[in-house]
């Protein structure tokens, strides 16, 4: 596998602290990467068009057009009107869930206690349904907005009798996952444990953000996997035809 970075330099890069969260707008023809520093990271994402932001993320859609439960590699994550607002276009650790949602306030402190801001400080235990609402409320959007989320870097099993199984240390320190932007789009994330992480003591992972500038064909594997995946790239085209 080629390393994206030696065909795309990167032109920008930061550090998301554990329990960070940040906005901003995937460009077409960007590529972000998202690297698992230190092992057992999870990323709780939303997408939206940046430009027309009652289109956002579908997940049903998404994995019913791709006959698929699980996200990785090749996979695209579609909007409510068809169009592809990311693909994941590398993915190290091969598997992202699309079922465990993201923990409010309450949720988080039944399970791992209060953690307040008077004693923790900045070290306080933040909560996935408020750090996203954070960043939806820089764009003018709110808890109406808040409909789906995908977590990066996790996996989530279903057995033969429906019950849902949290696969521990799915991602290790240095994975990886690239998302090609083929439209502008609003990307809003947090990094905070997966609802059904195990671990009772609140210890969300750090990540870092990489920016490149990518050639559509990076995504070539993701447009031609299936074609619906076909017909959503050029239905996202016509938006710029």
């Amino acid at each position: 596998m080629t390393d994206s970075t030696t065909l795309y330099p990167v032109f920008a890069e930061e550090m998301l602290p554990g329990g960070g969260h940040r906005s901003f707008i995937l460009k077409r023809g960007e590529l972000l990467r998202l690297t698992d520093l230190h092992g057992n990271a999870n990323v709780s994402l939303t997408l939206l068009n940046a430009h027309e932001k009652t289109e956002r993320l579908n997940l049903p859609d998404s994995l019913k057009c791709q006959h698929t439960a699980r996200l990785s590699n090749g996979h695209c994550l579609y909007s409510d009107m068809g169009r592809v607002l990311a693909a994941i276009v590398t993915d190290t650790c091969g598997w992202s869930d699309s079922i465990g949602g993201v923990l409010n306030a309450q949720e988080v402190a039944e399970k791992y206690g209060q953690g307040r801001y008077q004693e923790l400080r900045n070290g306080f235990f933040r909560n996935g349904v408020d750090n996203l609402l954070v960043e939806l409320g820089k764009w003018g959007l709110g808890l109406s907005d808040l409909l789906m989320t995908l977590n990066l870097f996790s996996r989530v099993d279903v057995d033969e009798a429906g019950i849902l199984h949290f696969a521990a240390n799915n991602s290790k320190a240095g994975d990886y996952i690239e998302l090609y932007a083929p439209m502008h789009t609003l990307v809003v994330l947090t990094a905070l444990q997966h609802p059904m992480d195990p671990n009772p003591q609140y210890a969300p992972q750090p990540l870092r953000l990489s920016w490149m500038k990518a050639d559509a064909s990076v995504a070539e594997h993701c447009r031609t996997s299936r074609p619906e995946n076909e017909r959503g790239f050029i239905n996202t085209d016509r938006l710029f035809a």
